[in-house]
């Protein structure tokens, strides 16, 4: 019997999947199963689902890439949601610009964007997540922000309707997007052929390099685990309190990137975040210094004890 039949009944036409694993979907490769997943391939589909969860009340969320969430080991209670087709597509829309559907993946949209003539875009070179968690998130990495390419927003509401956003409507400032409550991210249009595809391509690789030298590239983490202090980094404060190869469980904080957690086999999602809270504890004790997580929590945390010991 599903938790939320007055939704999944009302997206009948849709291939929901019950109880569905999210474990192998997630970059850190922890967590519980979702009360309903589906994959949506056009705005229609994304609309329908949208009204429906607003209309019946079941909590919604939209799993891009997994790369910077930590699901519970209880799972996640509702509906969680895929973009796929077309709303995964990449189409060039005239002359230096490019309407990138929310699902995209960007490691490969990057790798192939200069032989397309698709430059500008450098700033996304080895983030592992989705266009529409890039936007949300305002991610980026040394060589820039996806706001310094973003030209639109096509975004669909809570309750179905769907709305385009220009860029300078948008707050977005570090790794905040400035979008409206709840509103998931369906296209965008960024601005590109900006340099030359040689010197895009240099760039990229010279950045996939550096990442590859001095992150954990090769194992499950979740990208960078806290924000940046204005004026300082989360990683050189870490290492600073001696805090590399902290363990707890099967998560450990990375000998080669100290804002970067390891499952290292075994990990489970109470763990990891019970090894995020020690390093801000320390980290606030020795420096005086909150570190925000960039990870988001989701899921059921109801059985979530901060002051708990494993």
């Amino acid at each position: 019997m599903p938790l939320f039949p007055s939704t999944f009944a009302q997206l009948a036409s849709l291939d929901v999947r019950e109880d569905e694993p999210l474990v192998r979907k997630t970059w850190w490769r922890v967590g519980g199963s979702a009360d309903g997943y589906v994959e949506v391939s056009t705005i229609d589909e994304l609309q329908l689902v949208c009204r429906a969860t607003h209309e019946t009340g079941c909590p919604l969320f939209v799993l891009g890439n997994a790369s910077n969430v930590l699901i519970a080991d209880r799972g996640v209670r509702g509906l969680v949601i895929r973009l796929r087709g077309e709303l995964a597509s990449v189409e060039p829309r005239g002359t230096g610009v490019l309407r990138v559907g929310g699902g995209a993946k960007l490691v490969p949209l990057v790798r192939k964007a200069p032989r397309q003539g698709w430059t500008g875009l450098e700033m996304l070179a080895g983030v592992p997540g989705t266009l529409g968690g890039a936007v949300k998130m305002n991610a980026g990495t040394r060589l820039g922000e996806i706001s310094d390419a973003l030209l639109t927003v096509g975004v669909v509401m809570p309750d179905g309707s769907a709305r385009t956003i220009p860029r300078d409507k948008l707050d977005m400032v570090y790794r905040d997007g400035g979008l409206p409550p709840g509103a998931v991210v369906a296209w965008a249009r960024l601005r590109v052929g900006t340099r030359s595809a040689a010197e895009s391509e240099a760039l990229v690789e010279e950045h996939l390099a550096y990442r590859a030298k001095t992150q954990p590239v090769d194992v499950p983490t979740c990208g960078s685990t806290f924000r940046n202090p204005e004026g300082d980094s989360a990683g050189r404060l870490i290492e600073a309190c001696g805090l590399k190869g902290l363990r707890i469980g099967g998560a450990v904080v990375s000998d080669k990137h100290a804002n970067f957690i390891e499952n290292s086999g075994g990990a489970k999602a109470t763990e990891i975040r019970r090894l995020i809270g020690e390093v801000q504890s320390r980290v606030w004790q020795a420096e005086r210094v909150f570190l925000e997580p960039e990870v988001k929590f989701v899921g059921d945390w109801s059985d979530w004890d901060p002051e708990a010991t494993l």
